[in-house]
Formats: structure tokens, C-alpha cells, sequence
């Protein structure tokens, strides 16, 4: 299926209520937020004013992850502020501007009030690990979804791109923190969410 082609069946799906939201899901380093911004440059193209909005704004500080212990499971679901994340969502529903936090990962820190969906906005793709989750309160985000795209790369690729990612951030143990954090955040996104509206394997042209 190409860009194209999946650009037309979102719009061909009514909106939730008020803007289509887009969910666009995968393991760590899946290919989601290219996968996004290039199904959103296609929409705005084709008239339809499309923003991208990452999941990633939603990790907890890691003074949080310290003081709970949960520093070497990042990027699990239970380290991310889940119900601030739905609650965005919700108000995504709604014909008002909304405005979200963005992950920067070369300091590793959330940075509040970095991105807004314009009021004109009228479909938005969210990118995320765990957008289809099956547990709560991840799953309270299904019924909101006016149409899903699962990524699955084999996981010999998604290592590959989890170790140039941490080498190229200075992690010394790339190695151990992606068999010891990643892989078990891979399989939970891979066994552990609801059936996507399609599964997505090219190359976004």
C-alpha cells in the first residue's frame, strides 16, 4: 500500500469528532516518526492541513524514574505519564488549538509546551510505542483512533538502528541497555496491542 493510498482511506474515515487522529505505531526505532511526518507532508499536500504529534513528550523525568526505580526499564509504559498522554488526546477531539510536549533526546528531558496543534489543523498523526496497548489506561486510546498504521521490522533491523542510535547519544552501554530495556519494550508493543487497521512494511516515498 503506498502513501497515497492510505492517505485516502483517512480521509475517507469521518473525523473523532472533530479531527481525524492517526495513529501511527511501532517498536522502539520502527520507523514511526518518519513514517509520520511523511504521511502528514502528503496530507497537507493534498489540502488537508495535517500535524505530527510524538508519544515521546510524555516520558517522565528521570528524577521521577530515580525516585520510583524504574530508571532502567525507560521507555516502558508504566515511565511515561499515560494519563496526561490520553487526556492530550482527548482534547485533540476538540476544534480548539492544543499543545504538547516534545522529548529531547539529546539531553533526555521533555520540554513542556514545545508544540501546538493549530485550531485549522483538521487530521493529526500520533506517533507512539504503545498508542494501541491493550492495558489501561493505554487502551482508553482505541475508540479515538479514526485509523492505525502498525509498524513490524524485523528485529534484527530494529537492533541495528537501536545501537547506531545510542552510539551516536554517547550511551557507553548501548549493548546492555538494549537487551536489558529495548527488547522488552519491543515485545510488549509486539504482543501486547490491539490489531492495527494495517500493517505498514515500505519505504515511505
Amino acid at each position: 500500500m503506498t502513501l497515497d493510498q492510505i492517505c485516502a482511506q483517512i480521509l475517507d474515515r469521518p473525523a473523532t469528532p472533530h479531527r481525524r487522529l492517526v495513529a501511527i505505531v511501532g517498536p522502539p526505532a520502527s520507523g514511526k516518526s518518519t513514517l509520520a511526518a511523511a504521511l502528514a507532508a502528503r496530507l497537507t499536500e493534498q489540502g488537508e492541513e495535517a500535524a505530527v504529534v510524538p508519544m515521546d513528550g510524555f516520558h517522565l523525568d528521570d528524577r521521577l524514574l530515580y525516585a520510583d526505580r524504574t530508571q532502567d526499564r525507560k521507555g516502558a509504559p508504566h515511565t511515561f505519564d499515560a494519563d496526561g498522554f490520553v487526556r492530550m488526546i482527548e482534547a485533540l477531539q476538540s476544534t480548539d488549538p492544543v499543545v504538547y510536549p516534545i522529548f529531547d533526546r539529546s539531553h533526555e528531558i521533555a520540554i513542556a509546551g514545545a508544540g501546538r496543534v493549530p485550531a485549522t489543523c483538521k487530521t493529526v498523526v500520533v506517533e507512539g510505542n504503545y498508542l494501541l496497548l491493550q492495558s489501561a489506561p493505554w487502551s482508553r486510546l482505541h475508540a479515538l483512533w479514526t485509523y492505525s498504521v502498525a509498524l513490524h521490522p524485523p528485529m534484527d533491523l530494529l537492533i541495528s538502528r537501536l545501537k547506531d542510535r545510542w552510539i551516536e547519544h554517547g550511551k557507553a552501554d548501548a549493548q546492555a541497555w538494549i537487551d536489558t530495556n529495548d527488547v522488552p519494550n519491543i515485545t510488549t508493543v509486539l504482543t501486547k496491542s490491539a490489531p492495527a487497521d494495517i500493517i505498514w512494511t515500505e519505504t515511505p516515498t
